[in-house]
This record gives structure tokens, sequence and C-alpha cells, in this order.
């Protein structure tokens, strides 16, 4: 299957069966994640896989009770740098110059100018930057696991404050962005499942100019 057949397949699966996924698939969509692009490949996401079924229960209710989460294999949540600092922009780009055998002072000019340009704005400002690259990530994490014929239901819905707080993630110094379950569809149970896939018709989607 290519691609757009893969993402053909996939759908926000509304019921999982509990069937648990195998770690090489878990493995697999994670490290599509880690690869994805981000701004000037800072990364300013982590990845937090959850699988105690007692955290999961937690979750549940803060996540407008969505059956998903505790039917789930693995609950992945993206969550993104509360803030930019000018020491955790300099210590990224010390790792990749060191990773590629330069100089540490190779990029001082530009790292100066991107720390000039987020010094000036809000950590507000700075957390929501950081959570549009986090979305790069959970996209290529969706077509990872379709691609694993894993399903996946994409999830905004739920308390992040009462998520960074059962996953202790204010001390990391991240917020929680988006939530992806992984699991496999219950088709008995899902209402989703087998219904036509609608996406807007590509002459009302695609605009040329």
């Amino acid at each position: 299957m290519n691609l757009n057949e893969i993402l053909e397949w996939r759908y926000a699966t509304k019921k999982m069966s509990g069937k648990a996924v195998p770690q090489e698939k878990v493995d697999y969509i994670l490290e599509a994640a880690r690869l994805a692009p981000s701004s000037s490949g800072l990364q300013p996401y982590r990845i937090i896989v959850v699988t105690d079924p007692e955290i999961k229960e937690k979750i549940k209710p803060i996540a407008w009770d969505q059956s998903q989460i505790t039917d789930a294999s693995h609950v992945l949540v993206f969550a993104a740098w509360d803030n930019y600092t000018e020491e955790k922009i300099k210590a990224v780009f010390e790792k990749t110059l060191t990773a590629r055998g330069l100089p540490l002072d190779r990029m001082d000019a530009y790292r100066e100018r991107l720390w000039g340009m987020y010094s000036q704005l809000t950590e507000e400002r700075h957390n929501h930057h950081a959570a549009k690259q986090a979305y790069i990530a959970f996209g290529l994490a969706i077509a990872a696991a379709a691609e694993q014929k894993v399903d996946a239901t994409p999830m905004e819905g739920f308390d992040p404050n009462a998520l960074d707080e059962i996953l202790g993630l204010r001390e990391m110094g991240l917020k929680s962005a988006l939530v992806l379950p992984l699991g496999y569809r219950d088709e008995d149970n899902d209402w989703l499942a087998g219904l036509e896939k609608y996406r807007t018709p590509e002459e009302e989607f695609i605009i040329n100019k």
C-alpha cells in the first residue's frame, strides 16, 4: 500500500479492543516522531508513553471519559517545552554540532539571532510555538501507525493542566499539547468503523493561483 492508501485505511478510532500493540511497532511509530522536522531543529517537545493501567484510569476522567484512553495499548502524550531559554537553545546547538563534528561556535551568529527573536516573546507564545512543532511529529506518528496497521485516535479533548499534574510535566519544563492512544479497533462496537471516509473534495481543497 502506498501512503495515500494507508491514510485512506486509517480513521479516528472510537472504540479500541484492548489488544496489545507489539513493542517493535510502537518503537517504529516513536522513531518516526523523533525524526520529524522542527523549527531550527530544536525539537522543543517530548513524548511520554503511558502504559500503566492506573495512570490511564486517572487520565480518562480528565479526557472527557473517552474509552480509548483505557482501552488503548499505549497512550502517547506529546508535551511541548513550557518556554524557550538561551540555555536550552545553546544546548541543542552544541549537541547538533558535536554530532556533525563541527566547531561549537560554528552557528553562534544564527543561534544569537534565533534567541534574539524568541527573547522578545512571552512564555505563552514560546509554548504555543513549541506545541505547533509537536503537531508535526504528531502527524508523522499517525502516518507511521497507519503504516503499521495500528489504530490511533488524535485527541485534544482533555484538561491539559490536570494531565500535566498527573504526569508531573511541570517539573520537566513541559506542558501537554496532544494525546495519541494506540491500539486496535473494536469493529463490532465502534460506530465509525466501516463508514465512508469523507474529506473535502480536491477541487475545493486545492486552490491554484
